[in-house]
């Protein structure tokens, strides 16, 4: 049955849509709730990983069945790959989660009959597993960082720095071992200071 040409249900292919989709969001669900958000405790990316994966696995999925130019593609994972915020600019490790579940969107989607099940489940593991080992060999000390707006300017001289985290730490509670100094806005007096801290 066809309205306006278009056909109204594909069952073969709506079954194909469903199991790649599952697939995804199986390994989509491992990488952002149990390997990101465990080692980074951070919920405010997770609305964004999940929705840049669905919205890129259904764009990939529908495309795939028009013609297109190379150019055209590859231009539309360039936009995907360095969009940005105009709000905040993503973290390095965030905006590389990103692109981990824009990719794991992508190989899914766009599997077809060349490649086997077993290809693309080792490769959706592989990714996944990296990830994890990563996270758990490099960055299991529960370091954290967070950036800051201070105001006490003569303090962040490096002859100061020592006197700067002592601040620091008195006024946010926090284990502080490492500062780096940012932009300093002197018509302010105020500078961009990122923390790093352990977490208890």
């Amino acid at each position: 049955m066809e309205i306006f040409g278009i056909p109204l249900f594909d069952m073969e292919d709506f079954g194909k849509l469903f199991f790649k989709f599952g697939i995804d969001l199986i390994f989509l669900f491992i990488t952002v709730r149990f390997v990101f958000y465990r080692n980074n405790r951070d919920k405010d990316y997770l609305f964004t990983f999940f929705m840049f994966n669905l919205l890129t696995f259904f764009i990939c999925v529908l495309l795939r069945k028009v013609p297109m130019e190379m150019g055209f593609a590859m231009g539309l994972f360039a936009v995907f790959g360095i969009l940005r915020y105009r709000t905040e600019a993503l973290p390095i490790k965030e905006m590389t989660y990103l692109f981990i579940v824009i990719g794991l969107a992508m190989i899914n989607a766009l599997t077809n009959k060349s490649i086997s099940m077993i290809e693309l489940i080792f490769t959706d593991c592989l990714i996944v597993g990296t990830t994890f080992g990563i996270e758990a060999i490099w960055f299991n000390n529960h370091e954290r960082s967070k950036n800051l707006i201070y105001e006490k300017i003569n303090l962040v001289k490096p002859e100061h720095e020592e006197e700067l985290i002592k601040d620091l730490r008195e006024r946010t509670g926090l284990d502080i071992f490492k500062i780096s100094v940012g932009k300093i806005d002197f018509l302010k007096d105020t500078a961009d200071i990122k923390i790093y801290y352990k977490e208890s």
